[in-house]
């Protein structure tokens, strides 16, 4: 039977487009289905105080996430991975500005409505992607950003991987990730980071 995970990202983070290319790694060697959701690092910021970078960054977080959403809602799951994909290679491995074209890019790129990228400029749906925001971040809490994966009824932060695995090495990771939530009473795990993000 396959198992479904559910994974929250904001396009913007690296953390969770890491995590995201793990997970599609696992669905080839795992019976596992990822479900894509939106979250928004710049809702999950609102009203904190800030240094004056990460604020800048926060305000022009809001187009992406947007316009994941309104591929959501207008075109479905999979065409979210695929604008997810796009998005991240661009703003990633790419190093593309967080831009309107880069978004309007993104779209094209998989056969989207280039249009889509003008609801990046309007808050008309944000109850929606608060929405969207919540249902995956109340249940693992206030404390984390993304990457956030829900798997066995059970919320967690992470995992921040890098590189990201593949083949076999992916499916184990993801075997160990899986375990720890069937004990109701874990809650965490870390160590500091010694390397950023290794895209290749």
């Amino acid at each position: 039977m396959t198992q479904t995970v559910g994974f929250w990202f904001d396009p913007m983070c690296p953390w969770a487009w890491m995590t995201s290319r793990w997970m599609l790694e696992v669905e080839k060697v795992r019976d596992v289905h990822t479900e894509f959701h939106v979250m928004s690092l710049s809702v999950l910021n609102e009203g904190r105080d800030l240094p004056d970078g990460y604020r800048a960054a926060m305000a022009a977080g809001w187009a992406a996430v947007r316009v994941a959403l309104a591929v959501e809602r207008e075109h479905g799951q999979e065409a979210l991975r695929a604008f997810y994909t796009a998005i991240g290679t661009r703003y990633h491995p790419g190093g593309e500005p967080q831009t309107r074209g880069t978004i309007e890019a993104a779209l094209a790129d998989v056969g989207l409505p280039v249009s889509l990228a003008g609801l990046g400029d309007t808050d008309a749906h944000d109850d929606e992607l608060r929405a969207s925001h919540h249902a995956g971040m109340d249940p693992v809490g206030n404390e984390v950003g993304t990457p956030v994966v829900h798997i066995n009824g059970r919320a967690l932060f992470g995992p921040v991987i890098s590189p990201a695995p593949a083949g076999e090495e992916a499916g184990s990771l993801f075997d160990g990730v899986a375990k720890v939530t069937a004990y109701e009473g874990f809650f965490e795990l870390k160590r500091s980071r010694t390397v950023g993000p290794i895209f290749g």
